[in-house]
């Protein structure tokens, strides 16, 4: 279930971007990947993530621009909410992209 409300939350937030920054779309699409979230980690540890104290400040900027966002100024809103995302995921970019460099020691992927 969380991962799909993590995918669905996705998509509603590319195609609320693709659709000229519809508010809508873009403040459904923070609560299903937020809904979806908490599914797959649980509310505890989603909760110890967000509000570490290391981390307070790009949980204070990811939420404002929520918040923005559903005062009906998506733009300013996903840009707050991208920064906020940044300032989260820091830790994590580098270990995602470790991961995409392993994926050409795979034999069938490395030919394609």
């Amino acid at each position: 279930i969380g991962v799909g409300l993590v995918g669905f939350g996705l998509f509603f937030l590319l195609f609320g971007i693709l659709l000229y920054f519809d508010s809508v779309l873009l403040a459904f699409g923070n609560l299903l990947f937020l809904s979806g979230l908490v599914f797959i980690i649980g509310f505890r540890r989603t909760f110890t993530f967000f509000f570490q104290r290391p981390k307070l400040k790009g949980t204070s900027f990811f939420f404002g621009g929520l918040i923005v966002v559903l005062m009906r100024w998506p733009i300013l809103g996903m840009l707050l909410e991208a920064y906020g995302f940044i300032t989260l995921f820091r830790s994590f970019f580098p270990v995602a992209f470790g991961f995409l460099g392993s994926l050409a020691n795979i034999p069938l992927l490395s030919k394609v």
